[in-house]
């Protein structure tokens, strides 16, 4: 069943159980009030006979009846008198009496109250109204012919108007889900679209601010993340593959020399084999640095608490004995960002090995650490005003930068870093020269 289909039985269902509720209530209440105007006559036909008084007289044939005055309601009320032992005394216009109980006997000897109940004379449905008295207790009844055709008829109605209403509710439920179901339907589409034909930007147009708008600018929110993502993925392929070329040229050229028969130059063996050696290790970090990209673009590691003025002295550490030729200072104050432990110390990592690389040599490096931002300053020749705003890109090397060695990739993982902590990174130019990074992690405590 659709999910369709199911809406609109679910509304059907619930107008169809309000209206049989709604009729029984109505049945009910039009029941009471006819029973009631029936009791009412019934009270006012014993008012009548007790104020005109009842006594036996004897009829013709030897036996008694009761002498009562006829009333306003003649010819369709029913007078009976039971007395203590069940003996019934009926009025000449009576030919049978009423079915007696214990409970009209008990009535008879001047016990109880008035009581109305519900009783059957002959195939006639009688309503009947027992008053106690002195020896015997009067009763008064009535038809309830009128009120049982009147209560079928109504009966019939309301089983009509019930029929109408769920039908109509049917019909309703149809309208209603068809209109709140389009955008589901469009949802559907574009879904359906998009499997098909893999083409990521694809929308849906939201139809107002309720919970189906927001699931369609979710759902456009979503495509525009993987449409992203893809793109990113692609320029990432696209990038790494120009970046291999030129080291992968230049190795089998190498290795194709080394193999060859020909005979070399003094020399020229020993410098063709630390090419090799120096474009092996070239690719090797820049394959590090693409899956250490990769991996920065899943799911991250859980975070934690995490002392970055300690990460900062482990990683000035490791980079002076990596550069022995430059000087670093340091200022760390203790300062706690939460985060990723292993990737804010790469991030520190490659921003130390950056600044040495563009150091003279004896150059100097500052290391700053406070409230949550990490500086680091070289004085090397600083960085040209046209490359400042592309320097965290990927695979961007300056035109000042493409003899030196590197993947170009150093940067974008501390940027990806950065905002993966909610932060950021810049670089600025110190007007004194030099370069000054900035590395700050949101969510810094002292």
């Amino acid at each position: 069943m659709s999910f369709r289909a199911r809406l609109t039985l679910v509304a059907a269902a619930a107008v169809a159980l309000a209206v049989v509720l709604a009729s029984v209530v109505v049945w009910l209440l039009v029941r009471n009030q006819l029973y009631r105007e029936v009791d009412n006559r019934l009270k006012t036909r014993a008012v009548e006979l007790a104020n005109s008084g009842l006594h036996p007289e004897p009829a013709p044939n030897g036996k008694s009846f009761l002498e009562a005055r006829p009333g306003t309601f003649l010819g369709f009320d029913y007078v009976q008198a039971v007395e203590a032992n069940g003996a019934t005394l009926l009025t000449l216009y009576e030919t049978r009496p009423l079915p007696v109980d214990a409970r009209a006997r008990k009535a008879a000897t001047g016990q109880g109250r008035p009581y109305f109940g519900t009783t059957h004379l002959g195939t006639t449905k009688m309503r009947v109204l027992t008053i106690p008295g002195d020896g015997y207790a009067i009763q008064v009844a009535r038809p309830l012919d009128e009120v049982d055709h009147t209560m079928h008829r109504i009966t019939l109605f309301l089983l009509l108007i019930a029929a109408g209403g769920i039908a109509v509710a049917v019909a309703l439920g149809l309208a209603v889900s068809r209109a709140a179901l389009a955008p589901v339907r469009r949802l559907t589409t574009a879904t359906e679209t998009v499997t098909a034909t893999g083409d990521l930007s694809e929308r849906i147009e939201p139809a107002g601010h309720d919970e189906l708008g927001r699931l369609a600018s979710s759902f456009n929110t979503m495509l525009g993340a993987l449409e992203e993502s893809t793109r990113a993925q692609s320029q990432l392929v696209a990038d790494a593959s120009h970046e291999l070329r030129t080291p992968l040229t230049s190795l089998r050229t190498n290795i194709e020399v080394l193999a060859s028969e020909r005979s070399l130059p003094p020399g020229e063996r020993e410098r063709l084999l630390s090419d090799v050696v120096e474009q092996l290790n070239e690719m090797t970090t820049l394959v590090a640095e693409l899956i250490e990209l990769a991996r920065g673009e899943r799911e991250p590691a859980q975070p934690e608490e995490v002392r970055l003025d300690l990460v900062a002295a482990d990683a000035v550490e490791r980079t002076r004995r990596n550069r022995p030729g430059v000087t670093f200072t340091t200022d760390l104050h203790e300062s706690v960002v939460h985060g990723v432990p292993a990737t804010i110390e790469r991030a520190v990592a490659n921003l130390l090995d950056n600044a040495a690389k563009w150091s003279p040599p004896g150059g100097e490096v500052e290391v700053v650490v406070r409230d949550g931002e990490v500086s680091v300053r070289d004085h090397g020749p600083g960085i040209d005003e046209e490359d400042l705003p592309h320097v965290f890109d990927r695979f961007y090397r300056a035109r000042s930068a493409r003899g030196m060695s590197g993947s170009g990739l150093g940067l974008s993982i501390v940027r990806q870093v950065a905002e993966a902590h909610g932060g950021q990174v810049v670089a600025e130019q110190p007007a004194d020269g030099g370069t000054l990074m900035r590395l700050r992690l949101n969510g810094a405590g002292s």
